[in-house]
């Protein structure tokens, strides 16, 4: 990636709901804010090599979801259900008005129970690569991470080695060190079996979101990559057939398309919250 093809993005930290929260925001003054919710196991510089392109229309805020990246975490907050909950708060405690909610990936569960739960927070959703379908269907680590008996069998995992090897396809160790450095000490030190919890809450938590799907009708694209090995593309479909109000994009991408088709990502965004996604606004 090109240095001028990469904005730089200046991460802070700021409390909400008693929790410290790492974001980056590019204080625009804008009608339109978009609320950017980073990937697992990455971190807010996951939307380096689209951030340009979103900032281009309007106010961008990204953070790291409470115990995601290098946000502090509490374990009550590290499901899908009160992840969303605590987004409504952030949104409202952080005066982001009714923004245009981006959830890739672990991002996907909490944005659909956020709309589904207070949707005049929200301005519309883009979401996809999640494991949100029940029966559920996921790959690789993630699939072993989900059905492993308890959490001791993810503590003993070498964290460091695990996530570099994941996040290589995004931040290649060797072309993008600061980046890769950002994504695998996020999750040294136990914070990655932490992390995992949120996952894990999928078995009971699917069949929940699943019911409440028909009933979201905030305006959704689903984006997501079709050769995504961990998130089976069969999960972005469920929530086209599920949602009343959506569009579906797949990317010729794996799983980490906002960094391996980001052109065609960050068009998408951009062109949805400028107003393309008033073509689903119910009424």
């Amino acid at each position: 990636m090109d240095a001028e093809t990469v904005s730089p993005i200046a991460p802070y930290f700021r409390v909400c709901d008693g929790v410290r929260i790492r974001f980056a925001d590019n204080k625009a003054a804008s009608d339109v804010t978009v609320l950017l919710l980073a990937p697992w196991p990455e971190t807010l510089w996951a939307f380096r090599r689209i951030w340009s392109r979103v900032a281009s229309v309007g106010r961008v805020v990204a953070i790291d979801l409470p115990g995601f990246g290098h946000s502090d975490g509490r374990p009550d907050l590290i499901a899908p259900d009160s992840a969303g909950a605590f987004l409504a708060g952030l949104i409202d405690e952080w005066g982001l008005g009714t923004p245009h909610v981006v959830g890739p990936d672990v991002g996907t569960a909490a944005a659909l129970f956020l709309a589904a739960k207070t949707p005049e927070r929200v301005s519309s959703l883009t979401i996809g690569g999640g494991a949100v379908r029940f029966p559920i269907e996921a790959g690789g680590a993630l699939k072993d991470i989900i059905e492993a008996p308890d959490l001791d069998v993810v503590r003993g995992l070498d964290a460091r080695t695990n996530i570099g090897h994941a996040v290589e396809p995004a931040a290649a160790r060797g072309s993008e060190p600061d980046v890769h450095e950002d994504y695998v000490s996020a999750y040294d030190l136990g914070r990655f079996a932490e992390s995992a919890r949120f996952v894990r809450h999928y078995p009971e938590q699917n069949p929940l979101l699943r019911d409440l799907l028909p009933s979201i009708t905030t305006p959704t694209q689903i984006v997501a990559g079709r050769n995504d090995d961990l998130v089976p593309w069969s999960n972005n479909q469920y929530l086209h057939d599920l949602l009343p109000n959506s569009e579906i994009h797949p990317l010729d991408a794996g799983h980490f398309a906002w960094e391996q088709a980001p052109e065609e990502y960050g068009r998408l965004v951009a062109d949805w919250v400028s107003g393309g996604y008033r073509r689903l606004v119910a009424g």
